[in-house]
């Protein structure tokens, strides 16, 4: 059984990534840390999980997770992982930091877009980007990996196989809308309900921290035009994404490297999905339509943003790292109603 350990528990992402691993056949919750709810029972903070953990969080203690955990998750507020990972990794323990610390290979982007110095130059080099698809072999052997941003791995997974048909001087626009539960729990005037409900908010265009990570996994081949939104929904991204092709595109040739891929569900051409498919589930659907007027390529792609945008894909690498089935604890199918 793997050992695991989450920092961070009381978060969307940290409730997610319990739910999951609740029903994991090779998993045991062995630790859960929090600071804001040190010392009491899980289940008093959190009632859903009554009947299926019996545990009481802790404080951070690096020396005593590692002894307790095979991996230890953080599902921190962002600036905080830097200061934790150093000591987890130095105790022995491998690590899967859901947050953005370690994601920016560049501390010169960090630093514009997260308004704060990289302190662990280090361990950011040694850390391996947690997309499964991509990082497969690395992540075998991986001791630090960077949970990438839900808004990234919506985009990433149906856009990197045709960045090398990409105009080159067309930035591509990418128009995507998150649930509510993407901006996380932390208290915020626009995100009460009244502010929300029947609204759709776009925010951060053009300064957006996700867009220098996505423009990273895409090899700085392109620039991207990155407009988010937030709906008045729970969870879930819908993203378009535009792209200027510069030449016909063999789409069965270009995405067949996701043939054998379990959770990418290569939907296909005038076959838009919608986020009813991937609610609740590790899958990521997307369809494409050309249209012969423009001559743009227009993708549509949808996630869910706390499971196949964090926990589920946090959990995919999990499985990769310590070699059991690849989808255990994954086989969930959309909540379609």
């Amino acid at each position: 059984m793997i050992r695991v350990g989450i920092v961070g528990a009381t978060g969307y992402g940290g409730r997610e990534l319990l739910r999951l691993l609740c029903a994991h056949p090779d998993v045991t919750v062995s630790a859960v840390a929090s600071t804001s709810a040190a010392g009491k029972q899980l289940t008093d903070v959190l009632p859903g999980f009554q009947g299926l953990l019996d545990i009481t969080f802790e404080t951070f203690d690096a020396k005593s997770l590692a002894e307790k955990c095979d991996v230890v998750y953080l599902g921190v507020p962002g600036r905080e992982s830097m200061e934790l990972v150093a000591p987890l990794i130095q105790a022995g323990v491998r690590v899967i930091d859901l947050g953005a610390d370690f994601r920016l290979k560049d501390t010169a982007a960090y630093q514009e877009y997260y308004g704060t110095t990289h302190t662990q130059q280090e361990l950011l080099s040694k850390s391996v980007y947690g997309s499964a698809p991509d990082n497969r072999a690395e992540l075998k052997t991986a001791q630090l990996v960077a949970g990438p941003g839900c808004f990234p791995l919506s985009v990433l997974i149906p856009l990197q196989p045709l960045i090398p048909l990409a105009k080159p001087d067309i930035p591509v626009v990418i128009d995507s809308v998150s649930g509510i539960s993407g901006a996380g729990r932390t208290l915020n005037q626009i995100y009460h309900f009244p502010e929300m409900n029947e609204n759709v908010r776009a925010y951060k265009i053009g300064v957006h921290q996700h867009t220098p990570e996505i423009e990273q996994e895409l090899n700085n081949e392109v620039l991207v035009q990155f407009n988010p939104h937030v709906g008045p929904y729970t969870r879930g991204i819908l993203s378009t994404i535009t792209v200027r092709p510069t030449a016909s595109i063999d789409f069965e040739k270009c995405y067949a490297c996701y043939d054998n891929e379990p959770f990418v569900r290569v939907l296909g051409e005038d076959t838009i999905p919608d986020l009813n498919g991937v609610t609740g589930t590790n899958f990521i659907d997307f369809g494409w339509k050309q249209d012969a007027r423009t001559g743009n390529l227009i993708i549509v792609s949808a996630i869910d943003n706390l499971v196949g945008g964090t926990a589920g894909m946090a959990i995919q690498c999990m499985n990769i790292m310590f070699g059991v089935d690849e989808t255990s604890g994954l086989r969930l199918g959309g909540m379609t109603i």
